[in-house]
């Protein structure tokens, strides 16, 4: 009994262990699609020999982008407030080594407030009037070292600028991984082929085929999801009851294509946001066409009197 006890204890345990670990996100049942690469070939082929890559891609260099606003009783006063507290802040951001800032206009616009107007035998009548001037700045950072990033929230949340509005990934060897993924999909492709071959007792040399090939990069701030972690109680009341629900926040995570659907994977590992590549090429072979060959061409001789004779390349000797 207590071998027994044991067992349905142990195996409890062990769901327990395994829902803990795939995250709160199964509460709500959700799975998310991978966002993969897609090439549409022409239909009414024999054969189509795929190969899928993918390649995560640390980024050397980003770039964050903060939002700022200032209102204020007149152009000067606004425009004043608001740079004292942008300079303030990138004086020190400035300090900071590899790091380069720019300052984007977004808007500079009038802003109106209601003046109620009496009157003793109408309704109060309600009318616009101009309150002020309202700016709006843009503030972009380049660094390459993304634990900077909380260094240049906390100097600036201390001049009253909040809104991080997103950070963009850049790297300076797309192109390379690109070119590796090429040479890494012709290996695959070619074997893949080459087993077809030997799968059918057939040769594909003189095949017609065609290619299409492409690529599709994804970058972190398209790549995050969000859900609700609760769990209600489920509750039997009567249609008059009053129920006030508490407001669930909601969380953000990182949600990168995963590597189960490719042929190669390079990097396979994420720990951080990455920048992700994905690269397919498809051949379509079509075993019932043959590539013609110069000896199956026909070539026509016209006569010095203009009559056609067709040439066998096979004879050596023609009659003319």
């Amino acid at each position: 009994m207590k071998k027994l006890f044991f067992s349905v204890l142990t195996l409890l345990f062990s769901s327990l262990i395994i829902g803990q670990a795939s995250g709160n996100v199964n509460y709500q049942n959700q799975y998310y699609s991978n966002k993969t690469i897609n090439i549409d070939f022409p239909q009414n082929t024999d054969i189509v020999v795929s190969v899928k890559g993918l390649a995560n891609v640390k980024a050397d260099a980003y770039t964050a982008i903060f939002s700022t606003s200032q209102t204020g009783k007149t152009t000067k006063e606004v425009n004043e407030l608001i740079d004292q507290r942008i300079t303030q802040s990138l004086n020190e951001i400035r300090l900071k080594k590899g790091v380069e800032t720019f300052v984007d206009m977004i808007s500079f616009v009038p802003v109106y407030e209601y003046e109620v107007e009496k009157k003793v035998f109408n309704r109060k009548t309600y009318n616009e009037v101009p309150a002020g001037f309202e700016v709006k700045k843009n503030i972009h950072i380049k660094y390459s070292d993304p634990n900077q990033l909380n260094e240049f929230i906390s100097i600036l949340s201390n001049n009253e600028i909040y809104d991080l509005v997103r950070v963009d990934y850049f790297s300076n060897t797309l192109e390379t991984i690109k070119k590796e993924m090429m040479n890494k999909a012709k290996l695959l492709i070619q074997e893949k082929i080459k087993n077809y071959e030997v799968l059918l007792g057939d040769t594909f040399a003189n095949a017609e085929k065609r290619i299409a090939d492409d690529y599709l990069v994804n970058v972190p701030v398209e790549m995050y999801k969000s859900y609700e972690a609760y769990n209600s109680s489920s509750l039997n009341l009567k249609k008059a009851a009053n129920i006030n629900q508490v407001n669930k926040s909601a969380t953000l995570y990182y949600q990168p294509i995963m590597g189960k659907e490719f042929d190669f994977v390079i990097n396979p590992t994420v720990l951080e946001p990455v920048i992700q590549i994905q690269y397919e090429v498809k051949i379509a072979i079509n075993r019932e066409k043959k590539i013609s060959s110069k000896t199956d061409k026909e070539f026509i001789l016209v006569t010095p009197n203009g009559d056609l004779k067709t040439l066998n390349l096979n004879n050596s000797r023609q009659n003319y």
